[in-house]
């Protein structure tokens, strides 16, 4: 007759412990930060492996010479020898129609492509960027270039970054062929974006400030609002999915 009682009890221990596990596991799960950083050590060990790889192959096979089109800023291959994976950091975009609808956050918008570009450098000059891209579960180097590009990049975070970078994301729109560096800002106010080449070129940006008069505002920090390059943008995605079409 104490049956009854007895599965009652059972039956509240099993709903105590199913209340309590997502707490604890919740409590054990990774931040995205967390995450972010595992996956940025794990790209990181790709390039380092993925660029000895390659400079020793193009040591081997190109000796004293430079194949037309190297993809990385040197005189010689054997300047490989002297060069090392410096710093990475992963690349975001925004969805075109997110764009051309008019959202207004920029910022937000933003998502994770799951690729990470890391500066290759020597003699602590950038000579390219290596890109690195997870397939079929393993991180692997998949290209080399981009040698303006990393001089475009490594200036800017320089000078607008903080000691890990933690206050920088790249974004690059690829239907606008525009590229931004977005910075956070350490008061908590909206964060700025510093054009870099790619986009200053696409969207006329340079033009745009003389015109307007804000030219001596973007040299002295190269940071702008969303909103003032929002319309140009929103112009290149629809030119450029028109083309496409």
């Amino acid at each position: 007759m104490h049956a009854k009682p007895i599965v009652q009890a059972l039956l509240l221990s099993a709903a105590v412990l199913a209340m309590s596990a997502p707490l604890h596991a919740q409590s054990n799960a990774a931040t995205p930060q967390q995450l972010q950083q595992t996956e940025g050590n794990d790209a990181s060990a790709a390039a380092i492996r993925g660029f000895a790889e390659f400079a020793q192959h193009q040591m081997q096979a190109h000796a004293g010479t430079l194949p037309e089109g190297f993809p990385l800023d040197v005189a010689d291959v054997q300047d490989l020898k002297d060069a090392r994976i410096a710093y990475g950091f992963p690349v975001y975009t925004v969805d075109p129609k997110d764009i051309v609808a008019g959202r207004s956050d920029f910022s937000s918008m933003a998502k994770p492509t799951g690729v990470w570009r890391f500066l290759v450098s020597r003699d602590k000059r950038p000579i390219g960027l290596a890109t690195v891209e997870k397939l079929n579960g393993t991180w692997q180097t998949i290209s080399y270039g981009g040698a303006g590009l990393s001089k475009d990049v490594d200036a800017l975070m320089q000078f607008h970054g903080n000691a890990d970078h933690s206050n920088l994301r790249f974004i690059r729109v690829f239907q606008a062929q525009s590229d931004f560096l977005e910075v956070a800002s350490g008061s908590g106010a909206a964060p700025r974006f510093a054009p870099l080449q790619s986009a200053r070129e696409s969207l006329l940006l340079q033009q745009r400030a003389k015109k307007t008069g804000s030219a001596a505002d973007d040299a002295a920090n190269g940071l702008m609002d969303a909103s003032q390059f929002a319309e140009s943008l929103r112009a290149a995605v629809k030119a450029n999915i028109a083309n496409y079409r």
